[in-house]
């Protein structure tokens, strides 16, 4: 039974990643029907507002419903949102015994889904691959827990450990496939994070651009604490078809706030200094637009600022096998730094994949307590 069940729930966690950076805020969510070893419904959760995967899953299998086995790999809801209660379409349908990879801890749910499930007199059975269940939504688990957006920091620097040349250039430190898996990060992150010395440096666009399929442009927020926004900017010049929020500080320039409000940019106050922004208060305010997830591509000073006030869940840090050498060239993350090994950040889960010519080790930060 355990093998069968482990297979299944499988096939639900292949589901759920169907709509990967498309649910937010929603957590992604997979079921699938089994009645007698043969599969009679599949569905996933596509976006917010929409129906969720055990609904699909259910009107696929229809009739057949009746005494089956659902797999889901998060718990059901039992609560009006913007769509029924998941727990009523099940019991309606039937189902005889329900497999849960992980109990949902957003407080609409957390038990309330499987306790109306087994009143109702459906076998229960939970924790099923609940490891993989809890990766795969890492992100909405850290949104709903803490309130705060999921982090993951991106950078790429070359084997001696530079992220731009003394003079400043850094087109290109990685190969084409590594950059085409920057877009595919993009396309599933909600929001991207910059700082005006990367607006400045390379006059990015950031937005997706995928090679085989078109992406999904994310919100950017740009860290500004003098307003130097240039107007000619491809940030600026881009507003009316990507949202642009431009956070700065409390001093900010009224005039070149109403200059690039003019041109369709949101500018937000936030605490600190021209130079130290609180990144806090610009991922506080993102939770509030429901933005999950933010991908960081800061360079060295952002980077540093957001390790040094633990505000980082993951990295992706790329390498390319290249040299350029300079006691002066940058650094992927810059400040003061710590004082001893002792102190040193450490990152645990790492992964190491090959992309092209280029490494890309990936890990988490050694903090959260919500996973």
């Amino acid at each position: 039974m355990q093998q069968c069940d482990e297979m299944y729930m499988r096939r639900a966690l292949e589901l759920a990643a169907l709509a990967a950076g498309r649910t937010s805020p929603n957590p992604l969510v997979g079921a699938v029907v089994v009645k007698d070893g043969v599969v009679v419904g599949e569905g996933y959760h596509h976006k917010a507002g929409t129906s969720h995967a055990e609904v699909h899953a259910l009107n696929q299998a229809g009739d057949h419903a009746q005494g089956a086995t659902l797999y889901v790999t998060l718990e059901p809801c039992n609560h009006h949102g913007l769509t029924p209660p998941c727990t009523r379409a099940i019991i309606a349908a039937g189902i005889k015994r329900c497999v849960v990879a992980m109990e949902d801890p957003n407080p609409l749910v957390n038990g309330r889904g499987l306790t109306a499930l087994a009143g109702a007199g459906i076998e229960i059975e939970t924790g099923v691959l609940q490891l993989e269940a809890e990766k795969q939504n890492e992100v909405f688990l850290k949104y709903i827990c803490t309130g705060l957006p999921f982090v993951t920091l991106k950078t790429a620097m070359t084997l001696d450990g530079k992220i731009a040349s003394h003079s400043g250039d850094s087109r290109w430190i990685t190969s084409e496939p590594a950059r085409q898996r920057v877009h595919e990060m993009r396309d599933q992150a909600d929001a991207i994070l910059v700082g005006i010395g990367t607006v400045l440096a390379d006059d990015p666009r950031l937005n997706t651009r995928l090679a085989y399929r078109q992406g999904r442009d994310p919100v950017r927020l740009i860290i500004d604490g003098g307003l130097d926004l240039p107007l000619n900017s491809q940030i600026a010049s881009s507003s009316a078809e990507q949202k642009t929020l431009v956070f700065t500080a409390d001093s900010a320039d009224p005039q070149k706030v109403r200059s690039l409000e003019d041109i369709g940019l949101e500018v937000i106050t936030v605490d600190g200094a021209r130079d130290d922004l609180n990144l806090e208060q610009v991922l506080q305010t993102a939770a509030h637009r429901k933005l999950s997830h933010i991908l960081a591509e800061g360079g060295g000073a952002i980077n540093a600022s957001l390790l040094k006030y633990g505000l980082v869940d993951k990295i992706y840090w790329f390498i390319a096998p290249k040299i350029i050498g300079g006691a002066k060239a940058p650094s992927p993350v810059q400040g003061e730094g710590l004082e001893a090994m002792a102190e040193a950040i450490g990152i645990e889960n790492v992964e190491v994949t090959l992309i092209g010519p280029d490494l890309l080790i990936s890990g988490y930060i050694k903090k959260p307590a919500y996973r």
